[in-house]
């Protein structure tokens, strides 16, 4: 049995169908809105005021990032290096998986 699937895009604003989504960022935050002709060519247009005194960036619009724990920047023969260097000077550290910033920041503080 045969299928088709179709997707229909409805105007985000006033619920008739949309023909194009329109992309636009503010304040490092990206946006999507589905819109028809006439309400693409009205946002447009009021954005055209602001858009005409604003700077052109280069690249896409950025999103803010929440800072992580994220890597050390360590190589494996690195952590390797401090995990040994951990537990000949009595620290907990594990064979496999995350070395403490404890740890890493002990062993910098010890071998500079």
């Amino acid at each position: 049995m045969a299928q088709r699937v179709q997707i229909k895009l409805i105007d985000d604003l006033d619920g008739t169908d949309a023909e194009e989504t329109v992309s636009f960022g503010l304040d490092g935050v990206s946006y999507e809105i589905d819109l028809s002709q006439a309400n693409a060519a009205q946002l447009r247009d009021d954005l055209a005021k602001w858009v005409g005194s604003a700077r052109r960036v280069k690249g896409r619009v950025s999103r803010t990032t929440r800072a992580t724990g994220g890597s050390s920047g360590n190589s494996k023969d690195d952590l390797n290096k401090i995990r040994e260097w951990g537990r000949q000077n009595g620290y907990q550290v594990s064979e496999r998986g995350r070395v403490s910033r404890e740890v890493q920041e002990a062993y910098a503080a010890a071998n500079g």
